[in-house]
């Protein structure tokens, strides 16, 4: 019986020590401010309407006005279908398609693909690119031989950014 009851009296050493040795009472404040990070001329709060989305997008490829006739039946076009970026995508097409498009040849995105990334986020978003964004577009176009400017535009004009001024 006095074994039974020194292990007993082990058992419950035992059982204290380890709930006692599993308390975690360390704790951590750090005393960090909040920061607001925004980059200047990002904030585009209004949305183009539908003949501004057209005109823009045309004189950005073209470096003239839409006329008046292609405008009206592009517009029709575009309220009449019922998902607004598959129309937005196929009136971009249409217009990287078309004769008279004024795109940089290939030739000249790789000469100086910094400067051509620049002119395309002016051209655009009218507004230059942040170090990461100029990297990463950068990046893809010196890794990738199969990017062209058309491709490059396209993606920037169907892009959500494109359609907010």
């Amino acid at each position: 019986m006095n074994i039974l009851r020194k292990l007993k009296i082990l058992l419950l050493a035992l059982c204290c020590i380890g709930l006692n040795s599993c308390k975690k009472d360390v704790s951590y404040i750090y005393d960090v401010n909040d920061t607001t990070v925004s980059q200047t001329g990002i904030s585009k709060p209004n949305v183009k309407s539908t003949l501004e989305f057209i005109s823009i997008a045309y004189s950005d490829l073209f470096g003239t006005a839409i006329g008046a006739g292609e405008l009206t039946d592009l517009s029709l076009c575009y309220l009449a279908f019922g998902d607004k970026k598959f129309i937005e995508d196929l009136i971009i097409r249409n217009f990287l398609n078309k004769t008279g498009v004024i795109i940089p040849a290939q030739v000249t995105m790789t000469a100086d693909v910094s400067s051509f990334v620049q002119a395309t986020y002016r051209k655009f978003y009218n507004r230059d690119p942040n170090e990461f964004e100029k990297w990463q577009i950068m990046n893809k176009i010196n890794g990738d031989s199969s990017i062209t400017p058309e491709l490059v535009y396209y993606s920037f004009m169907t892009s959500d950014e494109y359609r907010y001024y």
